[in-house]
């Protein structure tokens, strides 16, 4: 049974919150949410390629990591997210840079590259600048890699990409949680927040303004009561005269 010492450290809260995340997420909201709720717990984020986003985690670079899905899932808490448009990237020049969409059908007869093959998204749109074929990516990350010597288009017909947040199962904690319910848009003031279920300060009771002292007597009558009152009309006795 651990001691007092031990049981201080095991109730601390961490200092700081880390995540990471693969290229074409977006955190910057999030930051911001954190740092006006959570002001007293620094985060701290960095970019990690697909093939690092869960080493992250097993390697502890990482508390959370935002993953772009299909990952294996063993070990690890996974929550979907959102889905990303895809897009299609062809030379500068191609054909398809006359449409503002593109069926996937209509591209049978192009040669598509394999991104993972290729070493990566950055290295794939350098093939592709290359004429040497097509690929296939989620829009956000051919926006962020942004090669000028490329044309992407959006693809109708193709299966979008899905980006997810994990962690390490067992690592759950109320800093987790807040940053969880960030990222899922719950407000501040929701009652699955733990930083909204905190033990609030009672009020101080507010003074007894009317004092200590004994209480007013009551008025006096100034005027004695009708005995005549209520015994009917004409019920007063005539004096003699």
């Amino acid at each position: 049974m651990p001691d007092a010492e031990e049981s201080a450290q095991i109730t601390e809260p961490p200092s700081e919150l880390r995540f990471a995340y693969v290229a074409g997420v977006t955190p910057g909201k999030w930051i911001r949410r954190w740092e006006e709720r959570m002001p007293d717990v620094p985060l701290h984020a960095f970019m990690s390629d697909d093939g690092a986003q869960l080493s992250v985690l097993h390697d502890g670079s990482a508390d959370l990591s935002f993953v772009r899905l299909p990952v294996d899932r063993e070990g690890l808490n996974v929550i979907p997210l959102y889905e990303e448009q895809p897009v299609v990237v062809a030379p500068k020049g191609h054909e398809i840079s006359v449409f503002e969409e593109v069926a996937l059908e209509d591209l049978s007869e192009e040669n598509f590259l394999d991104v993972e093959e290729m070493g990566g998204p950055d290295m794939a749109l350098q093939v592709v600048a290359s004429g040497a074929g097509l690929a296939i990516l989620p829009m956000s990350v051919a926006r962020h890699l942004n090669n000028k010597q490329t044309v992407m288009r959006l693809l109708t017909g193709a299966p979008g990409t899905q980006i997810g947040l994990a962690w390490l199962a067992g690592t759950d904690s109320p800093v987790i949680e807040e940053f969880i319910g960030i990222v899922r848009g719950r407000t501040a003031q929701s009652s699955r927040q733990p930083s909204a279920r905190q033990e609030k300060p009672k009020k101080a009771p507010k003074p007894d303004r009317r004092g200590s002292g004994a209480k007013k007597p009551a008025v006096a009558q100034r005027y004695a009561p009708n005995p005549d009152k209520g015994r009917g009309k004409g019920s007063r006795k005539k004096g003699k005269r």
